[in-house]
């Protein structure tokens, strides 16, 4: 088995494939920010595309522009790699001799703001921002890819977190570091409620479709969900981490942005039938790891 990881040195990607590595599965990496010529690449870039996938059986698709704030400011660019990037990944995935199966990084931002939680998959699509219609439409590209013969799998995620690969401006990260250094919190949206996952459950979940997609993968699979099953207000959140890094940090309370969806708790009982996945990782858990790994680096 050889596998090809899209967007190799983010939050996800990196820890997936340290994962993968110590299982002795050989990996290639393609991402703007990898450290070798070799690996450093666009997704858009099909001749680049083409070599990184040769003699691939496998891809897990994780490049893209993945912060809602950013794709509302540049949609142009979000399109761009989310959803044009990943219609040439998958038609170079068609042309290859030994035609990989895709695992596409889909995210909670396709259902928009849903009346009933949990959400399940069946949910409808309703985006409420760039990112979100980018999602849907890579998802759609995804079914078409199916329908020439290619094997796909969508997994949506949830707020993950938990690496030091992330955006410092994601909540989690920003909510930790600002602690750590005794700074105010900025919260946008005390009562907005999340289903927050940690990374190492994600790379189980996703080293379990891995295995599926090598065997019986050519079976049709629905999307499926990594998240948790529980909420947590934002300003729960900013109260744990506080807690947990023993900070005196204030709290300053803004308004939601207008861009953004208040509400979103995942049902991970499909995970669970089909993967045999559920998550190990309790939010407090997960957050005193990062607090005492960002403490070390600070």
């Amino acid at each position: 088995m050889k596998l090809l990881i899209t967007g190799s040195r983010g939050l996800i990607g990196s820890a997936l494939r340290n994962s993968l590595l110590s299982q002795k599965i050989e990996t290639i990496g393609l991402d703007l920010e990898e450290k070798t010529q070799t690996e450093r690449g666009d997704i858009r870039d099909e001749a680049f595309l083409k070599k990184q996938m040769e003699d691939c059986t496998g891809i897990i698709h994780l490049a893209a522009i993945s912060r809602v704030v950013h794709a509302q400011k540049n949609p142009r660019k979000c399109w761009s790699i989310n959803v044009e990037g990943t219609r040439s990944l998958l038609k170079c995935a068609l042309l290859s001799h030994k035609k990989p199966w895709v695992i596409f990084a889909s995210s909670r931002e396709v259902y928009g703001q849903q009346k009933l939680l949990p959400v399940c998959e069946d949910a409808g699509f309703h985006p409420v921002n760039v990112y979100g219609y980018a999602k849907v439409a890579g998802e759609m590209e995804c079914l078409y890819a199916r329908s020439l013969g290619i094997q796909t799998a969508v997994v949506r995620f949830s707020n993950v977190y938990g690496g030091e690969n992330d955006h410092d401006d994601r909540v989690i990260p920003a909510f930790v570091r600002a602690s750590l250094l005794n700074e105010p919190l900025r919260v946008e949206g005390s009562e907005n409620i999340f289903d927050f996952t940690h990374v190492s459950d994600v790379v189980c979940g996703l080293i379990n479709l891995i295995g599926i997609m090598n065997t019986d993968g050519r079976e049709a699979l629905p999307p499926i969900h990594f998240s948790t099953g529980k909420g947590t207000t934002l300003r729960e959140l900013s109260d744990l981490i506080r807690h947990c890094s023993n900070s005196c940090s204030s709290v300053n309370q803004y308004s939601a942005r207008n861009f953004d969806v208040h509400s979103f708790i995942g049902n991970p009982k499909r995970a669970k039938e089909i993967l045999g996945w559920q998550p190990e990782v309790s939010l407090e858990e997960g957050i005193l790891q990062l607090t005492n790994r960002l403490r070390k680096v600070a």
